[in-house]
């Protein structure tokens, strides 16, 4: 391949992988930036999408621009102003943005020309509260849950469907489905981009908790993908659950549930090895835990705790992460304290991942035989299938059991199951170590 064809593929494939980088980062940013400036959520992502594949096209092609996140509002802003143009009942509004901006201002393929101020929607003192008003919008309650959380991973996440669909253990045109049907309905509502005032915030409240809840979870553990852990989505979390405490201060689950999160994430260190390969909990440097993390984690649990109203799933969840961010190893973890407050966990959220992990937890205080029932009931009960979460715990326990034959079977099945190459590499790792032994 000539030297000048070659330059020309790989400019345009680091054009792709920057779209890719930016709207995985900045994505909930960008669909934010623009709600409020449209004050219409559902018209805000489709421009951002639009905005989204004009730079598919012009990045690769033209470069990657001085400034892509303000390329890509740009961009948007032009798309909103198209779209009220050809919105008959919108004249006022659009006189009021569509000043000095031609008709179709940026065509697909071109590179716009940046307005005089391109940070026209780029205020970072702003762009806190539009990812939280965005947050508490796709949190609306005329949608139902299913739907909230599509949207929320979607939208603020910047979750694909198909990450999405693994998130939540759900097809993907299930998905895609709930995310059209939850727009229609936000614009049918006339819901206003906005974070609700106090007394319409605790309605919404277990919503956006739950949603935090599980943007972290794909963080902590991606479903699908080449990276174990994905950072920014996990970073992104805590630092949606510290805007909401400062909120609602009074609030035990926020409290927990920023607990939890700090507790969990105080691990990250050491959960990978220099490749990004997963370092399982008894294989980790305890050094290289965060500290800080687990202070802020135990000060905030402490806050749920005062409120006097027993903790809720998230501090529930939160004291079990501390009972490991305390011990020294596996071996000295208080596990019969874990199974007690997965117990609890069970009683006051009851599910079967819930269960399972209760089970892997009496393994550890009581042994494999004693867990074994535990996860041979939730598996003639079908819980959690399709996924690999029963057959990778049955396969450990059945290893530590001395039933090798079947402990492999069964770590291979979760292998072809697991959607994250680097956890399916783990999975397979241990089934031919049972067959090498």
């Amino acid at each position: 391949m000539a030297g000048a064809a070659r330059d020309e593929l790989s400019a345009a494939d680091t054009g792709r992988r920057a779209v890719e980088a930016v709207w995985r980062i900045e994505s909930a940013r960008i669909v934010g930036a623009l709600a409020r400036y449209t004050g219409d959520f559902p018209l805000a992502e489709d421009v951002a999408s639009e905005a989204l594949a004009e730079a598919l096209v012009a990045w690769p092609r033209d470069g990657v621009p001085r400034d892509p996140v303000a390329w890509l509002l740009h961009v948007g802003r032009l798309r909103a102003v198209d779209a009220f143009r050809r919105r008959s009942g919108r004249d006022a509004r659009y006189a009021a943005l569509g000043r000095e901006l031609p008709e179709g201002g940026a065509h697909a393929g071109a590179a716009p020309a940046l307005p005089d101020d391109p940070d026209v929607l780029w205020d970072p003192d702003r762009i806190d509260d539009d990812r939280l008003a965005l947050l508490f919008v796709a949190c609306h309650p005329v949608l139902p849950r299913e739907a909230r959380l599509a949207l929320t991973l979607r939208v603020v996440g910047g979750l694909t469907s198909e990450q999405v669909a693994a998130a939540l253990l759900v097809p993907v045109p299930t998905v895609q489905a709930r995310i059209t049907r939850a727009k229609k309905t936000l614009a049918a509502a006339g819901v206003r981009f906005e974070v609700p005032p106090a007394a319409e915030r605790a309605e919404r409240l277990g919503s956006v908790l739950n949603v935090v809840y599980v943007l972290f979870t794909e963080g902590s553990s991606a479903s699908t993908g080449d990276s174990w852990i994905r950072l920014d989505l996990a970073h992104e979390a805590v630092r949606l659950a510290r805007v909401l405490v400062r909120l609602v201060p009074d609030e035990p689950e926020a409290q927990g549930l920023l607990a939890l999160l700090e507790l969990t994430a105080a691990r990250f260190p050491a959960r990978t090895g220099p490749d990004g390969e997963p370092v399982l909990l008894a294989d980790q440097d305890r050094r290289r835990w965060d500290r800080s993390a687990i202070r802020r984690g135990r000060a905030a649990l402490a806050r749920a705790r005062a409120a006097g109203r027993g903790l809720g799933p998230y501090g529930l969840q939160a004291a079990i992460a501390e009972q490991h961010d305390l011990a020294p190893s596996v071996p000295g973890t208080d596990w019969a304290r874990i199974v007690e407050l997965y117990g609890a966990l069970a009683r006051v959220a009851p599910s079967p991942v819930v269960d399972l992990n209760r089970a892997v937890a009496v393994s550890q205080a009581s042994g494999p035989a004693a867990a074994l029932p535990l996860v041979d009931a939730l598996a003639d009960a079908g819980a959690l299938r399709g996924t690999y979460l029963v057959p990778s715990v049955r396969g450990e326990l059945l290893a530590r059991l001395g039933r090798t034959d079947e402990a492999r079977a069964e770590l291979l099945r979760a292998a072809t199951l697991c959607g994250n190459a680097r956890e399916r590499a783990v999975l397979e790792r241990k089934a031919a170590d049972l067959r090498d032994a």
